[in-house]
């Protein structure tokens, strides 16, 4: 079968892979139906590895070239064993999470953090092929209400929503989102579900700044030719946002990210990158600001496929683009170059 895989940084290859064989004990085959290029995949492309391990991966074993693609939906068509609530034929999107299941943050149901996690698709192959082996316990029914296309967003949604949760936004508080990008997009998507009374959100891209607009933010502001800092301080009663999120993993908006959020305010940090910010910790101390780490998610992705089924909130915009797997290379490229100013671009095997 075709698989797109990264072989090192700048080097995509649709490779002719084996197909997989059946699943072994906790295991399930999924047919992909659509699968998500993520930040993190760009990120590994245009100057990783990052998050990709050259040697053998602590709880894998798998070691490059690895097929990429964790944000997916699809349908099981085999299983390795009994699955709860899971049988062969069900519509799933999958919970890419690699736990060991016996570390202390796994036993305390904290498994986006196990010491030795993983993914899907950086770990272990991914979803941009035509199947995909996966962990049994990572499978999430996919409600009848929800689209294969949309139910491949639930991956980027669930770490929008995580972040918010982790910032503990409030009904009432005031929101900065620094980027518009998918996770950006899903921030702000979750902050309203949250209650927040006024959501800002910074981004250079035209069409990214006029997605977040149709969404729900209050007012959106162009980095390269206002002072964002200084605008919010000013829509805040010159108090600053309650919270602020950071979802580009870009040093310097880290950095904007701490110094603007209110006294005794929360930053919280989910876009990943290989930079370096600097901290001052006059910034930080004398504040009393809060800065937080938010990875991933934790049991989140099944609350977005509700949220969804529920109508609470529309996600389809957030797809920009779909392509076949034979041309991901070139969807790669697109949004390297932001030729087209994507939010979310989907791959799908032409087989299907």
């Amino acid at each position: 079968m075709d698989a797109l895989r990264w072989h090192g940084r700048g080097d995509l290859r649709l490779d002719d892979v084996p197909e997989p064989g059946p699943p072994g004990p906790g295991e399930a085959l999924v047919e992909v139906a659509y699968s998500g290029i993520c930040g993190t995949d760009l990120h590994e492309y245009q100057h990783g590895p990052n998050l990709i391990r050259t040697g053998p991966h602590p709880l894998t074993g798998h070691t490059p070239p690895i097929t990429l693609g964790h944000e997916f939906s699809g349908r099981v068509t085999a299983l390795g064993g009994p699955v709860p609530g899971i049988e062969v034929g069900d519509r799933v999107v999958v919970d890419p999470c690699l736990r060991c299941g016996t570390c202390r943050w796994c036993r305390q149901g904290e498994y986006h953090i196990c010491a030795k996690g993983g993914s899907v698709g950086l770990a272990s192959p991914g979803a941009f092929a035509r199947w995909v082996t996966v962990p049994a316990d990572g499978l999430v029914k996919i409600p009848d209400a929800v689209t294969d296309q949309v139910a491949a967003l639930a991956e980027p949604l669930a770490v929008g929503l995580h972040a918010v949760h982790r910032a503990a936004v409030r009904p009432g508080d005031n929101v900065l989102v620094l980027g518009a990008g998918a996770i950006g997009i899903a921030a702000l998507l979750a902050a309203k579900l949250a209650g927040a009374a006024g959501i800002y959100v910074s981004e250079p891209h035209p069409g990214r700044a006029a997605r977040a607009a149709e969404l729900g933010a209050s007012e959106v502001f162009d980095p390269a030719s206002a002072d964002v800092r200084r605008e919010v301080f000013l829509r805040t009663g010159r108090v600053g946002p309650d919270v602020v999120v950071e979802a580009t993993g870009r040093p310097a908006l880290v950095e904007l990210a701490v110094t603007t959020v209110r006294r005794g305010g929360r930053a919280v940090l989910a876009g990943i990158s290989g930079g370096s910010a600097s901290l001052p910790i006059t910034q930080i101390v004398p504040f009393e600001r809060t800065v937080l780490g938010s990875l991933g998610y934790n049991f989140d992705i099944p609350r977005v496929l509700n949220l969804i089924a529920d109508k609470r909130f529309d996600p389809s915009p957030l797809i920009t683009g779909v392509y076949p797997l034979a041309k991901g290379r070139e969807a790669f490229a697109d949004l390297a170059g932001d030729a087209g100013g994507h939010l979310k671009i989907l791959l799908t095997p032409e087989e299907n």
